[in-house]
């Protein structure tokens, strides 16, 4: 499998404390036929000093507004010309080895890769692996996303579409429930992939996403009422993880490394 190209996307906005350190990582591969795309919404800390430092291994970089995250993933997708596509943010790392692993896992028909997830927070000092989920209902209430660690064929986001540029927050979950629903072909891969730091609109609280969610819903399919069940029982998940946290961390981190 050593002539598949894999094309790793980095979207960045005054990312200037910590897409150095994303950068190295992907730098570091040992696997050889990685195509390197940056893309920039503008940055005006300091980011692309930074970028342009490197410049000379990377093999596109664009710096200009965008509409936001999805628009810049699809910036990043319409560049690529790889096999696989993978998503790596500008404040997590890609563990090393890991392209090569995700490669030796290729065949032919297969649509989504999904790899394990490190997640870390440097705030309470935890971290643990989350195992993808690999089925999704239109409402899918106990699902592990793992965006950093999944890798989607070229032809896969021709056939099922890329982001929808309406979506600030659960673009990466509308896509997997879209491709899902259409039948595409995911394999799981027993390897970590990437160290996601969660902080930026992961830490969104979720009554701001209130709105996003039951689009996301109605747009698969679900009734309003579903839609808004849908929603409040990811409140109650989230109180209920918050409980965890405060009675036996342990436990959250068994719940979330199950594989669904």
């Amino acid at each position: 499998m050593e002539d598949i190209k894999v094309s790793l996307i980095t979207i960045s906005y005054n990312s200037r404390k910590s897409i150095e350190a994303t950068i190295k990582s992907v730098l570091a591969q040992d696997y050889p036929h990685i195509e390197y795309i940056i893309v920039d919404g503008g940055s005006t800390d300091g980011t692309m000093d930074i970028v342009n430092h490197y410049k000379d291994r990377i093999a596109k970089i664009i710096s200009e507004p965008d509409r936001g995250i999805s628009d810049a993933f699809n910036k990043g997708i319409a560049l690529a010309t790889g096999h696989l596509i993978g998503i790596v943010n500008s404040d997590d790392l890609v563990i090393p080895g890991a392209i090569s692993n995700v490669v030796s896992e290729y065949e032919e028909g297969i649509d989504i890769y999904r790899g394990n997830l490190i997640i870390e927070n440097h705030k309470t000092n935890s971290k643990y692996r989350e195992i993808p989920s690999m089925q999704f209902s239109i409402t899918p209430v106990f699902v592990s996303v793992s965006h950093g660690a999944t890798f989607v064929t070229k032809d896969a986001y021709l056939k099922y579409g890329t982001y929808d540029v309406k979506m600030r927050y659960a673009m990466d979950l509308d896509f997997l429930i879209r491709s899902y629903k259409q039948g595409a072909r995911m394999k799981y891969i027993n390897h970590d992939i990437e160290i996601f730091n969660t902080g930026g609109v992961t830490n969104t609280p979720l009554e701001k996403k209130k709105q996003e969610y039951i689009y996301l819903a109605r747009k698969n399919g679900a009734s309003m009422l579903r839609a808004y069940c849908f929603y409040y029982s990811m409140k109650v998940v989230n109180w209920g993880k918050k409980a965890l946290d405060l009675i036996d961390p342990d436990l959250k981190k068994k719940i979330r490394m199950r594989r669904q």
